[in-house]
């Protein structure tokens, strides 16, 4: 298989993550098709994505028929046998779940062509603990985008032992086609390179928080102010989702059984309030004017 064989792109969840990396995609050319279970979140999508093109019309960043072969580009379906049926390469993006990513992935392995790469988006789950699900295990592979995906420009490709350096190597080219900046990840390591490192400021940040050295917010504006972040760790907490740092916490203990992973106090809090972030109006920060 080589870069020129990726014509089409299928998506698996159209959440923040899901529906942001379709549009990308879709943005550079290739054609897309973005599925999810549920409804109101491809309905939700789909109104992000045609939005998101009338907005750079009026601004002058796309022309009209621009917008519109990229409209033409994407589509969305709760029907993923339509979705991945053709694809020739799957991105999945759903919630960070070992057991529901594997059923997704057996399902995939049946479904896709037998030449398609099945990408997960996972932050941290490694795709050797998903690999065994299909048939397949040198094309399963991390390609990991970050948060918001039609921003951020890095995206690690996580080689696991298993991985074929074909499939590295042609999700690297991928990652340049699409006008990203890709790193090799060539061994699995829980939280692969940027979130090893941002984990570290986070642990510092969250027990200043527990201890009272310092509020959230002063704690956000030393990371901005002095060390030049774009935002600080808790800004990043509300964007990214309370909910899915509570679970990636939760993961991390009941894999390890030690109670320093646990998710701090406040997180608990905020998570078991609903209170996730941006995407519900309120987390460590409100949002709701």
């Amino acid at each position: 298989m080589k870069i020129e064989d990726i014509k089409k792109v299928c998506v698996v969840g159209a959440g923040n993550m899901g529906h942001q990396i379709s549009l990308h995609c879709a943005l550079n050319g290739y054609k897309v098709a973005c599925t999810d279970v549920i409804p109101a979140v491809l309905e939700k999508a789909e109104k992000f994505v045609e939005n998101y093109l009338s907005a750079r019309v009026k601004k002058g960043k796309l022309t009209e028929e621009a917008a519109k072969k990229v409209r033409d580009n994407i589509s969305f379906t709760g029907d993923l046998k339509t979705a991945a049926g053709d694809a020739d390469l799957v991105i999945e993006a759903v919630l960070e779940r070992i057991d529901l990513k594997r059923k997704i992935f057996a399902d995939l392995d049946k479904i896709a062509p037998a030449h398609a790469i099945l990408a997960t988006n996972s932050s941290y789950i490694v795709s050797s603990e998903i690999a065994s699900a299909t048939n397949r295990p040198a094309k399963v592979v991390n390609l990991h985008f970050f948060n918001p995906a039609l921003v951020m420009k890095l995206v690690e490709v996580v080689q696991g032992p298993h991985v074929s350096d074909e499939t590295a190597q042609i999700l690297m080219e991928f990652c340049r086609k699409i006008a990203k900046e890709p790193i090799h990840v060539k061994k699995e390591v829980y939280g692969f390179v940027l979130n090893r490192i941002i984990a570290a400021i986070f642990r510092e940040a969250e027990w200043m928080l527990e201890m009272g050295v310092a509020s959230f917010e002063d704690i956000d504006k030393a990371c901005v102010f002095g060390a030049g972040h774009p935002m600080g760790p808790f800004q990043l907490l509300d964007l990214t989702g309370i909910d899915l740092a509570f679970d990636v916490d939760m993961g991390k203990f009941r894999e390890s059984g030690n109670f320093a992973n646990l998710p701090i106090p406040t997180i608990v809090k905020l998570y078991a309030e609903g209170k996730y972030g941006q995407k519900t109006g309120e987390g460590f920060y409100s949002y709701k004017k």
